[in-house]
């Protein structure tokens, strides 16, 4: 099967997962800003990446306006936000919320943890982090401060590409793996 991994992101991570992605797994990916229905098209199998931004998915629209395709492709889903991977009811609200449920029920969906560094944040998203922060309940009574923190990290791909390799290599693929 051919494979192609489509992403959308602010700041970063996510290109950097769906670049890691494309080596391990051998396919190419690109933003969801090139990708055509046509394109899409072409490939059996789309690996969906996207970073989560207050609370919605930033590919959120791409996927309502491809869905049709995509209803009838296979597909692997990861999320890319900074929510603590304890807040399992949090992560899949997000997958609830920004992708089509049939859409949603046919495909494997993966949460890896982002990164936030405060001086690469636009003025406008630094403050609502801070505002959040500050709006949030703390455990210990101080206030809570945004702080910087960077859990992008290859390893946390790995059952990922197993799936992915498992779906690329069901049927008669086209690649090698």
């Amino acid at each position: 099967m051919k494979g192609l991994i489509v992403y959308k992101g602010k700041y970063g991570a996510t290109r950097q997962y769906a670049e890691w992605l494309a080596e391990e797994l051998r396919v190419s990916a690109e933003s969801a800003d090139t990708v055509t229905s046509a394109k899409l098209n072409d490939y059996d199998v789309i690996l969906i990446g996207t970073s989560v931004y207050i609370g919605r998915l930033k590919i959120a629209a791409w996927i309502k306006e491809n869905q049709s395709l995509l209803e009838n492709k296979k597909t692997i889903v990861f999320l890319v936000s900074a929510t603590k991977p304890t807040e399992k009811d949090k992560l899949d609200e997000y997958a609830r919320t920004g992708i089509p449920e049939i859409i949603r029920k046919r495909s494997k969906i993966f949460h890896l943890p982002g990164r936030v560094i405060l001086d690469k944040l636009s003025w406008s998203d630094r403050f609502l982090l801070t505002m959040g922060a500050r709006l949030s309940k703390s455990t210990n009574g101080k206030k809570n401060k945004p702080i910087d923190f960077d859990n992008v990290k290859k390893e946390h791909l790995a059952e990922l590409i197993g799936v992915a390799r498992e779906t690329l290599a069901s049927e008669k693929s086209t690649i090698s793996i």
